[in-house]
């Protein structure tokens, strides 16, 4: 409650005008002014996690059309620590930049482990891991980097829709350490395709329950969910159509679950509406479909340009916004950052868009 001792006009000493002309004086040169471009250039990417180059100790065959590789520091030297849920960045050979979850034990940091499933009419990079990635081979990654984390919970439903099995591995991992009840619904097209299944059998503390559409048939992820007991940690990693029914019921159904997804690709563009953007460093003017991410028609001028998640979680694509009106559709910037950043991945704009790129 404001008090009539508190309510009397402040007046500024001299001292805090001082101050104060010293700071618009900062603004002026280093903000607003022409020569702000250049004396406050911004590194338009901030992200964690640790640059690396590392060597493919191990090449394993780990379902019809899966391999893992396990990854190793070129010295011995140990790896930075992670947990449940993490992935790296790996650029591979030809340039492509591409995002494995790591599905080892997040205890062991003498190494790394990633799993890939060739997809033949995808883009080009689980080819090239399947094609020309070796034993003793050095690769480029970044990270770890985690949007998928691991939250403390009474138990825990995970349901992983085949290689989303990789970011729930090591979170079983975890909750058969901690001592928490859990159950896992493995869900894919045949055994045969189905990595892991051998590791995750000798698990304890939980069920483990494989569920290959060839025996089973098709899933029903609202009677999966459903069995959920009030208050558990929903998890789920696979194509979009397990994640959306398992929003809706629990939200319905079982307020007190919480639902916790990862996809492997770029969440499709909803009701966008076409604009251009300008990267100001290069000059050139960019037109970005309705369909389409800012990402992804920035990534045809600029290939190298980094990012990640695309999903609005990890930050990796944050740039300066230095004129337009931005629509922010991410999960991750402040407040604060909103004024003047946007997240490519995800975020759009209502018109021309001037970055800092």
């Amino acid at each position: 409650m404001v008090t009539a001792a508190t309510e009397r006009e402040f007046t500024p000493s001299a001292g805090l005008h001082v101050i104060g002309s010293v700071f618009d004086a900062y603004k002026r040169l280093f903000i607003s002014g022409r020569t702000a471009p250049v004396l406050s250039r911004s590194n338009p990417v901030r992200r964690g996690g640790f640059d690396m180059k590392l060597t493919i100790d191990r090449v394993q065959v780990e379902a019809d059309d899966v391999v893992s590789l396990t990854l190793k520091d070129q010295n011995g030297a140990s790896l930075p620590s992670w947990l449940p849920g993490a992935h790296l960045d790996i650029f591979l050979p030809s340039g492509k930049q591409r995002q494995y979850s790591l599905c080892g034990d997040p205890a062991d940091r003498s190494s790394y482990r990633i799993a890939v499933r060739h997809i033949r009419d995808g883009g080009g990079g689980s080819r090239e891991v399947h094609e020309t990635l070796r034993a003793g081979n050095t690769i480029h990654v970044r990270g770890p980097r985690n949007a998928f984390q691991l939250i403390d919970a009474p138990s825990y439903l995970f349901v992983a829709g085949g290689i989303g099995i990789t970011p729930i591995f090591p979170m079983v991992h975890a909750a058969e350490r901690g001592g928490k009840p859990w159950r896992l619904v493995y869900l894919g097209r045949s055994l045969a395709t189905m990595p892991f299944r051998d590791e995750l059998a000798t698990r304890g503390g939980g069920v483990l329950d494989i569920r290959p559409d060839d025996r089973f048939g098709m899933p029903n992820i609202a009677s999966i969910v459903s069995a959920a007991k009030p208050g558990t940690a929903v998890y789920i990693c696979g194509p979009p159509p397990l994640m959306e029914p398992a929003r809706a019921l629990l939200t319905a159904e079982n307020p007190t679950a919480s639902l916790h997804t990862e996809r492997f690709s770029a969440l499709p563009v909803k009701d966008g509406k076409p604009f251009d953007v300008t990267l100001q460093r290069t000059g050139i003017t960019i037109p970005v479909a309705s369909d389409e991410s800012a990402l992804s028609a920035i990534r045809r001028a600029l290939p190298g340009v980094k990012y990640s998640c695309q999903q609005g979680f990890c930050g990796t694509c944050k740039v300066r916004v230095l004129s337009g009106e931005v629509e922010h559709r991410d999960q991750s910037l402040r407040a604060a950052d909103r004024e003047t950043s946007m997240l490519t991945c995800v975020s759009r704009s209502v018109g021309p868009l001037v970055l800092d790129l």
